[in-house]
């Protein structure tokens, strides 16, 4: 399962869709796209969090694989982005590559973003 930032904001937030996260994390391999991170420090910084990025980033480290992105990757995400914006002008490239990351590992995302809301290989978070 493929770990999008959502999730992990949710986890860290301890919220209800966070305790479906760690009860996730207890079953399953779990993954997180390096791009996650760097979308996690940019929350930690917006809601004055910066004394956590590190303990955040570690754990997260200690829990998932993180997943870097390469040239099929960004070249899929090219090809999704260009779909998905057809049908969403809000859907970004950070959404494109977290989506592509997943489609090239063969593994679910697990997320409340509504923006993947209609797609098959999601795990929404209520």
């Amino acid at each position: 399962m493929l770990f999008d930032t959502f999730a992990w904001v949710e986890f860290f937030r301890g919220s209800k869709s966070g305790k479906k996260v760690a009860e996730t994390l207890l079953k399953e391999k779990c993954f997180t796209s390096v791009i996650s991170l760097g979308e996690l420090v940019e929350w930690c910084l917006k809601n004055n969090l910066e004394d956590k990025i590190e303990e955040y980033l570690n754990g997260i480290e200690k829990v998932s694989v993180i997943l870097e992105v390469n040239k099929e990757i960004a070249l899929l995400a090219g090809k999704i982005n260009n779909e998905r914006k057809k049908k969403n002008k809000n859907w970004g490239m950070v959404d494109s590559i977290i989506l592509a990351t997943a489609v090239f590992a063969g593994i679910k995302i697990l997320t409340g973003d509504i923006h993947f809301k209609d797609l098959e290989n999601v795990e929404f978070l209520q």
